[in-house]
């Protein structure tokens, strides 16, 4: 199974099904699929070749999951980005994995003819939008995306792709500072998703709301899963938790994945009355653990609804759930491995530990990555064989299991972050910080917070003689990072606390750098 078939099957089977819900309007299967078909023709004529990469820089909508399809039935992998990323990183990804296309709106056109300038492979640009008058460095090579969506009678591609091309490549920030790019082919993904969909028990009559960016995988497999069913997903921005609360009962929702930081939000709501939530059948939770307190109220105020605590990560989307019936005797367990998917705990060595005893999570299963894209000896160090020759991935999370098998998330051996859901490098954020002219030295460090989960504090010596204000440096983070990268916290200091390595000790910053 390919990943264009789960909206070309649906639209053929049932067109006049609803499939999408946005500010847009609302979305038929057959009206989504002629214009993801007219997207592949415009692609392939337009030079496309399989293979090629196509990034898209979209806020979620019905053109964001449009162009998504139109790349993959054109035989092409499209590459997500945050729609808050900035030119500098833009450029990057663009460069790194070659982008023959880019797919994004008119309103950053002069961000885009910045990144563009380090990415010669890039030979297309579609624009969604209203029409401005574009740089001169860019204007030739953008056409109308609106227009590449109308039905038109230029040829598609000769043949679809097949299960073990490529079929996107996600962006996710690396020990190094560096991001880098997970490579999924559409067998990985059908894999995934066909998990998921199991054991949360996806039919065609779920209603799914995701108030998730589609560039952050936990909301791209909403739409991903719910169109393989069948279902409808109404894609929302979560601005004010009531709207939230009014969607859910007005779209009849069946499905709401959360993150922390959103059921956090959610529990401010101080009045439900006159709300009924009747129909929402399961909530799902992934990107960091739902703190005991929060599952309680979420319980309270969803009587009926299920919970599933689940963990995952970029490199094989998800590893394990627990089921909701476990919820009270095990709160603080990500589970048992889904559905044809193994995971183990294994010492230094790479052997198998029993219960209770700390150490790296291995899995083993058809979801797990192709690789990192560009980074042979990344790849090598996470990708490895195990005792039978079969490849299973290391994934840098440190877990234990109890008697039963249950697993429990310990914490990462590398300097990893999950703020909002999302990883985010230390470094990065550093690199970015450093590049203020006023700034000597800089660290960054994660503290607990009870929105974020985790949230980001960095330490800052200037430069003797520059006044630096906190202010003025977190303008500076925004106008270069995405948004869930910018510390919330800035705290100026004399000097940095070194070990005896002379590196910055992260550990004593984040241990006496709790939020105030």
């Amino acid at each position: 199974m390919t990943i264009d078939r789960f909206l070309h099957d649906s639209a053929r089977t049932h067109p006049d099904r609803e499939a999408l819900v946005t500010k847009e309007g609302r979305f038929t299967y057959g009206r989504l699929g002629a214009m993801a078909a007219a997207f592949s023709s415009a692609l392939v004529s337009g030079g496309l070749k399989k293979g090629d990469r196509v990034c898209i820089l979209l806020e979620n909508s019905a053109e964001l999951v449009a162009a998504v399809f139109g790349v993959l039935r054109a035989g092409g992998a499209f590459v997500l980005l945050n729609p808050t990323t900035k030119a500098r990183k833009c450029g990057y990804i663009f460069n790194d994995c070659r982008a023959s296309a880019l797919v994004t709106t008119y309103e950053k056109a002069q961000l885009i003819a910045e990144a563009a300038a380090s990415a010669p492979s890039l030979k297309s640009i579609w624009l969604s939008g209203q029409a401005t008058e574009l740089p001169s460095s860019i204007s030739g090579i953008s056409a109308s995306l609106r227009e590449a969506f109308m039905p038109m009678s230029a040829p598609g591609p000769s043949s679809g792709p097949e299960a073990t091309d490529l079929a996107s490549i996600i962006y996710t920030s690396g020990s190094t500072g560096a991001p880098k790019g997970v490579t999924m082919a559409h067998s990985n993904m059908a894999a995934a998703a066909d998990s998921i969909i199991s054991y949360l028990g996806i039919t065609r009559d779920d209603v799914i709301l995701n108030t998730l960016p589609m560039s952050f995988d936990y909301g791209l497999y909403q739409v991903l899963m719910g169109f393989r069913a069948g279902a409808r997903v109404v894609l929302e921005k979560f601005l004010y938790s009531w709207d939230i609360l009014k969607t859910i009962e007005k779209e009849r929702v069946t499905g709401f994945p959360v993150v922390p930081t959103i059921s956090s939000i959610l529990l401010k709501t101080e009045d439900f009355k006159g709300l009924s939530f009747d129909g929402l059948r399961y909530i799902t939770n992934t990107g960091a653990a739902l703190p005991v307190q929060h599952i309680k109220r979420l319980r309270e105020i969803f009587p009926k609804t299920k919970i599933f605590s689940m963990y995952g990560l970029t490199e094989c989307k998800r590893v394990s759930y627990l089921p909701p019936e476990e919820l009270d005797r095990r709160p603080t367990s990500v589970g048992k491995p889904m559905p044809n998917t193994e995971a183990y705990v294994v010492d230094s060595d790479g052997k198998r530990v029993g219960p209770g005893v700390t150490g790296e999570l291995v899995v083993k299963g058809p979801n797990v990555m192709a690789g990192y894209w560009g980074l042979p000896e990344e790849t090598a160090k996470a990708l490895r064989p195990d005792a039978g020759g079969e490849t299973v991935l290391y994934t840098g999370d440190l877990f234990r299991t109890d008697e039963d098998g249950f697993l429990y998330f310990v914490g990462r051996k590398d300097e990893i972050l999950k703020c909002r859901g999302e990883k985010v490098s230390p470094r990065e954020v550093e690199e970015v910080i450093h590049g203020h002219e006023g700034v000597a030295q800089a660290a960054v460090a994660g503290v607990p917070d009870a929105v974020l989960g985790t949230a980001l504090k960095a330490f800052v010596v200037p430069k003797k003689g520059f006044e630096l204000t906190q202010r003025e440096l977190m303008q500076h983070c925004s106008r270069h990072l995405e948004d869930f990268m910018v510390p919330k916290y800035i705290v100026f200091m004399e000097d940095l606390p070194k070990n005896e390595n002379g590196k910055v000790d992260r550990p004593l910053l984040a241990e006496g750098g709790a939020a105030r």
